[in-house]
């Protein structure tokens, strides 16, 4: 047997054949706590590629391995991350749902020679970091933009904007009060929360005090922007006239159940809806929908997960799934595809996504469940938000 396998080996040598591989992708996301619900959406849209695609690229085989990061931690998402490069000998990391634990690990990609595919963090100045840094998900500049243009065609003169008190939170504060500005509007007070809020009856009050017509608001996705929602139902913004507006995070599919009426008319601006309405989101939402086991659960994180793996089949088939990051990295600038959410392309410049960024609203479904309809759309959105990063 011994002397079969030294042959197989020296006519395999003889012949140029490479031996097959395990290429490691290391996924560093949330699969536990409060925000478990996004991680389990990461894992989604991963599976859900999988599933259509493979697990194989030419001879080599791609294998995931997933590190939780329960919420924003970047001590731990360092220390992970390292583990990953170090320990494990992943070839690319990938996931990073908070900005704080992305902008942790971009120092050790250069020494790692590892690059990272952002599928969530939406904080513009992530990408000055690091050169070997790409995302397939938004920024809030992004998404936060078109609302601005959306909020002042809607009569709305006066604004009170509301954010979480972290880097996508001050951007789309930014985003916001650029675009609305710039429309001829005027933000009368702007409202900077920690991150750990959750009691949101005293925002509520100010809102009301500010005397605008209209309350712009961003929380990461999850608990708190449920909560959100709920008080400013609750404490009668909504019925007082109050319009709000915001960023499609404030009302992700896996909680419109929970939020129920109270959601309806609710105006978003932002990159994907569950409800996109091509062959390519059909088939996306099937395979996903098998991965996660309950459509209800199924949001944006798992698209940025499908489509990052895209990003990452294309970097081992550029390398020969050899480790390369500035290979890999130069191979996917310019690259364009047809994505569950529409066209997109990787610009060339910054690695960040160009893509459509729809306005949509939160209304009924023939069957009686909720869901984010697609009204309008803002076609090759690139970040405003890298113009503003020093």
């Amino acid at each position: 047997m011994r002397k079969m396998i030294i042959a197989a080996i020296a006519a395999a040598a003889l012949s140029g054949t490479a031996y097959a591989e395990v290429i490691k992708i290391g996924v560093v996301g949330p699969f536990s706590g409060p925000f478990a619900l996004q991680g389990k959406n990461f894992k989604a849209g991963i599976d859900a590629y999988l599933a259509i695609n493979g697990n194989k690229i030419g001879d080599d085989t791609v294998e995931i391995i997933y590190r939780d990061v329960p919420q924003a931690d970047p001590a731990q998402s360092k220390a992970l991350g390292q583990e990953l490069v170090v320990k494990e000998k992943v070839q690319y990391l990938a996931g990073f749902y908070f900005t704080p634990d992305a902008m942790a690990v971009t120092p050790i990609l250069k020494q790692a020679k590892v690059p990272m595919i952002i599928m969530n963090a939406a904080t513009s100045a992530i990408m000055k970091t690091s050169p070997l840094v790409v995302r397939t998900s938004f920024t809030t500049w992004q998404t936060s933009t078109p609302i601005a243009t959306v909020a002042f065609e809607a009569g709305v003169k006066k604004m009170i904007s509301v954010v979480s008190d972290y880097g996508p939170g001050v951007d789309a504060e930014n985003a916001f009060k650029a675009g609305f500005v710039k429309a001829g509007g005027e933000v009368v007070q702007s409202i900077r929360m920690p991150l750990t809020t959750n009691d949101f009856s005293p925002i509520m009050q100010r809102i009301k005090d500010s005397g605008a017509d209209g309350v712009f608001a961003f929380l990461p996705s999850g608990p708190t922007t449920l909560g959100f929602v709920k008080a400013y139902n609750d404490n009668g913004l909504k019925t007082a006239g109050v319009k709000f507006f915001a960023p499609g995070d404030l009302t992700q599919e896996s909680d419109l159940p929970a939020l129920g009426d109270a959601a309806l008319g609710i105006q978003t601006t932002f990159h994907y809806a569950v409800s996109h309405d091509s062959p390519e989101n059909k088939a996306f939402v099937e395979a996903a929908t098998k991965a996660i086991g309950n459509r209800a659960e199924l949001s944006f994180p798992a698209v940025g997960a499908f489509d990052g793996m895209h990003v990452i089949y294309k970097m081992i088939e550029a390398t020969g799934g050899k480790q390369d990051a500035e290979k890999a990295v130069e191979a996917v600038k310019g690259l364009s595809w047809t994505s569950p959410r529409g066209p997109v392309s990787i610009d060339p410049e910054s690695r960040h996504i160009t893509q459509n960024i729809y306005l949509r609203e939160v209304v009924k479904a023939d069957d009686g469940t909720y869901m984010n309809k697609e009204i309008r759309t803002f076609e090759k959105q690139g970040d405003p938000g890298l113009a503003a990063v020093k």
